[in-house]
């Protein structure tokens, strides 16, 4: 009896043992899940589980219910949780570099296979404590949507005039910089009040995802042509990155890099899907046309650009690789 206690015991203890050999990652995510850019990460969630089956787990704790989705980049360089999906102009303070990927031309395929994104891995381990796994969702553009038909001045140029726009941290070079306006900053789940109560009458937004935050009920024109690209993508706390085993970080390397490419290119599909449906729903394209639309696209570009210079400058690095992220972000 005592032998069959002794060897029960033993079991139980290496069972144990078993279970806490599998590495547990706890992540938020900045958007509700109705939205298909959380769909996407919960997606490489699934991935990164079912490959990681007795090796590695990702435990979803929630989204902006859970954490307020500008504090989840600060939850992880603290470690109050060890992961989030976030877009990466929420914490442009801590790393301006993340305008290379705002103002991309292409996408994380490219921006992987050059090294690119190895870079910025690299400037937010330094400048954040953060471990940049992927950028998800790439090589989608924005647009700027209005309920009233944008006014057009007399040399073809888009006029701010009664426009009552929203904007965000992506968007403010560009419509502050060059387009003069005076944006209302809201987050995204404050967005649809605000459209509904007539608060702004405008909003930049990408070129997925209207439908899924309903702001379709009211948005009634979409101006081309479309700028900058989405910046979404995964961070993991440095300190919790660096406590896993070898094989738990070469599982969720390889899956994110592999969801980098299949997500840009699922969504860039989608993206044509979409404005097409929302065409023939009824919504009308403000087409700014010729050399007036070329300097609307680069300028929000050049804003960008500028911004990241500006903001790069005030930080004990100054502007090392600048001109690198630049390159590395854009197929000029």
């Amino acid at each position: 009896m005592k032998k069959v206690t002794l060897t029960l015991g033993m079991l139980t203890a290496l069972a144990s043992t078993h279970v806490l050999a599998v590495d547990q990652i706890n992540a938020v995510h900045a958007f509700p899940p109705s939205l298909i850019y959380t769909q996407s990460f919960l997606e490489f969630v699934d991935k990164v589980n079912e490959r990681g089956e007795g090796v590695v787990q990702i435990n979803v704790r929630g989204g902006p219910e859970v954490i307020g989705l500008s504090e989840q980049p600060d939850a992880v360089r603290n470690g109050v949780v060890d992961m989030a999906y976030t877009a990466a102009s929420f914490y442009a303070g801590a790393v301006p570099e993340r305008d290379a990927m705002v103002a991309s031309n292409t996408n994380a395929i490219y921006a992987r296979e050059n090294g690119g994104i190895d870079l910025l891995n690299q400037i937010h381990q330094e400048k954040m404590g953060t471990y940049y796994l992927g950028w998800f969702d790439s090589g989608v553009s924005y647009n700027l949507y209005t309920i009233n038909e944008p006014s057009i001045d007399a040399e073809g140029n888009l006029s701010v005039s009664g426009l009552r726009l929203r904007s965000n941290p992506v968007y403010d070079a560009f419509f502050q910089d060059y387009l003069g306006a005076q944006p209302i900053s809201l987050p995204t789940t404050d967005v649809y009040a605000a459209l509904e109560r007539s608060v702004v009458n405008a909003t930049g937004w990408t070129q997925i995802g209207l439908k899924d935050l309903n702001w379709d009920r009211f948005l009634n024109y979409r101006v081309d042509p479309a700028f900058f690209s989405t910046d979404m993508g995964v961070i993991v706390n440095l300190d919790k990155w660096n406590q896993l085993s070898a094989e738990s970080q070469q599982i969720l390397q390889e899956v994110a890099i592999e969801h980098e490419r299949d997500s840009a290119e699922k969504l860039a599909a989608l993206s044509e899907e979409q404005q097409a449906a929302l065409e023939a729903d009824g919504m009308q394209v403000i087409t700014l046309e010729g050399e007036v639309g070329e300097r609307y696209a680069e300028a929000a570009r050049d804003a960008t650009w500028e911004r990241m210079r500006r903001q790069m400058e005030r930080h004990p690095m100054g502007l090392e690789h600048y001109e690198t992220l630049i390159e590395k972000f854009n197929d000029l």
